[in-house]
């Protein structure tokens, strides 16, 4: 690898910070969850999580439900959020883009419901950042995966990647770099 592509994220870790940027739309008071579909090294949809358009986003309203702050604060009400890779695909889904063979990219390991919808899609690659399923939950994802349908694999951006992703939002990145000789 040359000097000058030392500084590039992976794709893998390019994809991921795609997918934390989505995150930061979510109106979910709970937690924000981003997802980016990708094939051949494009992007073909992204999602995050939230209440279905047209509803009154939690974060406007500052509740889920009257009375109730949070949709992860109660076991009965169950949460209003569409999921990030659900709103990935819905978006694929609106504007013809087929996602057979493609990859996903997401902030939190996908739910079982989302799972199925992942496969039912045509991707059989799942890039996660957060664990999430326990218990059953794990015991049905792992058949999936050794019926074949489906690979999990969970990723992080390094340290080094994070910290000259962080310091390009913060600063001008068209600029021109100083002193480099080719």
């Amino acid at each position: 690898m040359t000097p000058f592509n030392q500084d590039r994220p992976t794709w893998d870790e390019y994809f991921l910070m795609l997918a934390k940027l989505a995150a930061t739309r979510s109106t979910c008071l709970a937690f924000p969850v981003g997802a980016v579909i990708v094939k051949n090294k494009q992007v073909l949809a992204t999602g995050y999580n939230g209440s279905p358009a047209g509803s009154v986003h939690c974060t406007e309203q500052g509740y889920c439900y009257p009375g109730l702050s949070s949709c992860d604060v109660s076991k009965d009400m169950p949460s209003r959020a569409v999921h990030a890779e659900a709103n990935a695909l819905a978006q694929a889904a609106k504007h013809g883009i087929a996602t057979t063979d493609a990859s996903i990219y997401v902030t939190l390991e996908p739910c079982l419901s989302c799972l199925k919808l992942i496969i039912s899609a045509g991707i059989h690659e799942v890039f996660y950042e957060t664990p999430f399923n326990s218990g059953g939950s794990l015991l049905v994802r792992d058949s999936f995966i050794n019926e074949g349908l489906v690979t999990l694999k969970k990723i992080q951006i390094s340290k080094e990647t994070a910290e000259r992703s962080a310091s390009s939002l913060l600063n001008p990145t068209s600029v021109a770099r100083a002193n480099i000789i080719i």
